[in-house]
């Protein structure tokens, strides 16, 4: 099976971390998203994977090649414009109409196994399989009404239709599985979107539509305090992500759980942690304090600095007695 990462977005809930970085390349864990969605695919042994990039592309495309050093085979689609998501996907049907295919979105972190969806998919005879789950605050995200067998008869908000008795409401994962014929259904060369304009009909016309309804880790990775989420979740063990990075190094002031990048410098009497992931080439100094909060690379944290619940982005330098609390930076100037 051949899979597509939707990667062309902006990452504008990140701003202002994603105006010079490409949300697909901003770490977790010290590597970069992609990487980890790349990681997934492979351990459903998907090796073919066509990413679209519009946003900052030559960063991605640089850091990713051709995925031979990933255990992949990577091919780019440049949208000079963004065509949303069936826009993006009907952009390279070349690629992907020779069989069945996963399309999954790039700024999520999720613990599936993605053989198990494909099984479901084929079992029920389905022409669209989404991933769904449920959610505990439904109005954050358009909600999709299945039957018990799994079947969705419902996009709230963009089809009308007689819903059947005794459903419920789940929400979209980002994650799919799909059959050539959906080509036919998205304009070429046109903005178009899957949720919004295509799926709605499909299940206007009756055809097979199924929710595989996913029940364990799963996030959308969309702003400073998901992002912050993910790595605590990670650190707390509740996701297992790959990482090469010494987990709670011993000789520091630590408070676990804490990952910390190659060549960092923590000074006397600074306290990292608890929850705290730092970049290579990190110089926290004297009597500071970094806690739930994450450093991309070659960040220096001034002497009797508070860092807490932030993010600073690739270089940023504090001053001296500096406080940043619930801030994203991407230079050392703080807000006010």
């Amino acid at each position: 099976m051949k899979a597509m990462i939707l990667a062309a977005g902006f990452g504008a809930r990140l701003r202002p971390l994603t105006q010079t970085v490409p949300k697909p390349m901003v770490p977790v864990l010290n590597r970069p998203l992609l990487e980890h969605t790349i990681e997934l695919l492979r351990s459903a042994n998907v090796r073919d994977i066509a990413v679209n990039v519009h946003h900052l592309p030559e960063q991605i495309i640089a850091h990713f090649g051709d995925g031979s050093n990933f255990g992949v085979n990577l091919y780019f689609s440049r949208e000079e414009k963004i065509m949303g998501t069936a826009g993006g996907i009907k952009a390279v049907q070349g690629f992907l109409e020779d069989g069945t295919f996963l399309v999954i979105n790039s700024d999520i972190i999720v613990d599936i196994d993605l053989n198990r969806v494909l099984e479901f998919h084929r079992e029920r005879g389905s022409c669209l399989t989404l991933v769904v789950r449920q959610d505990d605050s439904p109005k954050k995200y358009d909600p999709i009404e299945i039957q018990e067998d799994g079947r969705i008869v419902h996009f709230v908000g963009a089809s009308s239709m007689n819903i059947p008795d005794n459903t419920r409401r789940v929400m979209f994962t980002g994650i799919q599985i799909m059959e050539p014929e959906i080509f036919s259904r998205i304009p070429a060369g046109k903005f178009c979107g899957t949720t919004e304009d295509v799926f709605p009909e499909m299940v206007q016309e009756g055809l097979p539509i199924f929710g595989y309804l996913h029940k364990d880790y799963w996030i959308d990775m969309g702003n400073r305090e998901q992002y912050l989420q993910v790595h605590k979740d990670a650190l707390d063990g509740k996701i297992s992500l790959k990482t090469d990075i010494i987990k709670n190094p011993d000789g520091y002031s630590i408070v676990s759980p804490v990952v910390m990048g190659a060549d960092c410098r923590i000074d006397s009497n600074a306290r990292i942690g608890p929850h705290a992931v730092l970049g290579n080439r990190c110089h926290v100094k004297n009597n500071s304090v970094v806690e739930n909060s994450v450093l991309w690379d070659g960040v220096t944290v001034g002497s009797h600095c508070t860092v807490r619940r932030s993010i600073l982005g690739n270089g940023v330098t504090l001053a001296e007695k500096t406080e940043v609390i619930d801030l994203s930076l991407i230079d050392g100037k703080v807000p006010v």
